[in-house]
């Protein structure tokens, strides 16, 4: 009675999350599976960002409560943004759910499963749902003692968002900024490192924030560039990648770090949500296009190779056809390399949910495939440049799908080869020799090393 499987839907923020709950419940002495029919708890860690994503978890969710009804012992929960979102109001759907946590009191999950099982083995009456939502200081922290290194692991720096985009909901779901002292951060980092991992991807709702109102600027440098500096130094990480930032992070300290930090992989996520000056400002996003435009050639003048990926939202509300061909031939003129495309969806409680001239959802579908098309073949085109290069390739593991192994350059390119199992977390050589739109295919150029 102690296999829990835990589904993560959404950001790698969540997917930190639940490695997180995942290292608690070891220590409590239950047993992590990935198959949730192997298991006696499952955990949905859940995304509020898309309705999508909302409504394939509660998909989900209501397939486990008619498992449960057969198997009135198996327990199931929600936790994350979903659930910090709906709060109770899922109970009303969910009359069944055993857990509901919000994003502040994942630490409390152990806890309230302890409680669950020993309910189950006779020593108590079950308990009604556990509901934990309320907003609660220093649970990340609590946290990070938990976590676990890998090859590439997450940081999270800072919780919460002050923007106001007026499509979004995550001021709602994570809260208001706050960051996390330099030296913890740091110190967590060292830790990490100690135990094999090579590199480092900081985490944050709008991680260029970081620090903005808790730390002092130094010399015209920003908190956010202070902390890339003193990972710069750690040894043991040999790659340092963020996200997610946001337009206005990227001044000029930030650029130069790309040319003066060594760790720092030549790969920005960039979200550009439109390319339109009039969309840009219905969704209160504080820059224009000329100015995106200017922050991607000033990255390009530093890292001419630079490798870029975005966010877009298609059919916000009122989007005309040549509002949105501004977005195509932004996407056509930056050459993006991988991109989030996402048809826009109301979120209930934001500011875009009360505007009028809604979009059709095949007008949005058409849209978002005409994105879709012009992003693979940016993306096999730039593949393609790589055949017969020799990339620095970080050796994760075993590929899934593939007799091989697999990990990615400092572009962010995913790359499928031959190996074994000494190399993983190690940096090696590797020629390209085939490529596919979504990944690289070569051979590690090692003499003398054995398997």
């Amino acid at each position: 009675m102690n296999r829990v499987c835990i589904k993560t839907y959404g950001c790698q923020m969540n997917e930190r999350d639940s490695e997180a709950v995942a290292a608690m419940l070891r220590g409590r002495g239950y047993s992590i599976v990935t198959e949730e029919k192997d298991a006696d708890v499952v955990i949905l860690n859940t995304c509020s960002v898309r309705d999508q994503a909302e409504q394939k978890a509660i998909g989900k969710a209501g397939y486990l409560m008619a498992r449960k009804r057969r198997n009135p012992d198996l327990v199931v929960g929600v936790m994350g943004c979903m659930a910090q979102n709906r709060g109770t109001d899922l109970l009303d759907r969910l009359p069944d759910l055993d857990l509901l946590v919000g994003t502040q009191k994942f630490h409390q999950i152990p806890d309230h499963l302890d409680h669950i099982m020993e309910t189950l083995k006779g020593q108590g009456p079950r308990p009604s749902t556990v509901v934990d939502l309320e907003a609660e200081e220093g649970s990340q922290n609590t946290i990070r003692q938990h976590l676990e290194a890998k090859v590439s692991s997450f940081v999270s720096i800072m919780q919460g968002c002050n923007m106001a985009c007026t499509f979004c909901i995550v001021p709602k779901t994570r809260g208001p900024e706050r960051s996390r002292p330099i030296d913890e951060i740091v110190e967590e980092i060292e830790d990490l490192a100690a135990q094999g991992a090579r590199e480092i991807t900081l985490l944050g709702q709008i991680v260029t924030s970081y620090g903005r109102r808790e730390i002092p600027g130094r010399n015209g440098t920003s908190p956010f560039v202070q902390l890339l500096e003193r990972i710069e130094e750690i040894p043991g990480i040999e790659r340092i990648r963020f996200t997610s930032p946001h337009p206005r992070g990227f001044r000029q300290d930030l650029v130069e770090a790309y040319r003066d930090l060594s760790k720092l992989c030549e790969y920005v996520h960039l979200p550009v949500q439109s390319g339109s000056d009039r969309i840009l400002r219905a969704m209160n996003r504080p820059y224009s296009r000329q100015l995106y435009l200017d922050i991607v050639g000033r990255l390009r003048e530093v890292v001419p190779g630079m490798f870029f990926s975005t966010d877009v939202i298609v059919g916000f509300p009122s989007e005309t056809e040549a509002e949105f061909e501004e977005t195509r031939s932004l996407f056509e003129q930056v050459g993006y390399d991988m991109a989030y495309i996402f048809r826009y969806s109301i979120r209930t409680g934001t500011p875009a949910e009360q505007m009028g001239d809604q979009i059709e959802e095949s007008v949005k579908t058409a849209r978002n495939q005409v994105l879709l098309d012009l992003l693979a073949h940016h993306s096999q085109r730039r593949n393609s440049e790589l055949i017969g290069s020799v990339q620095e390739v970080l050796v994760e593991g075993p590929s899934k799908r593939h007799d091989r192994y697999t990990g990615r350059t400092r572009g962010n390119r995913i790359v499928h080869f031959s190996g074994f199992d000494r190399l993983i977390g190690s940096l090696v050589p590797v020629r390209i020799e085939r490529a596919t739109t979504s990944s690289l295919y070569g051979e590690v150029q090692l003499t003398g090393v054995d398997p």
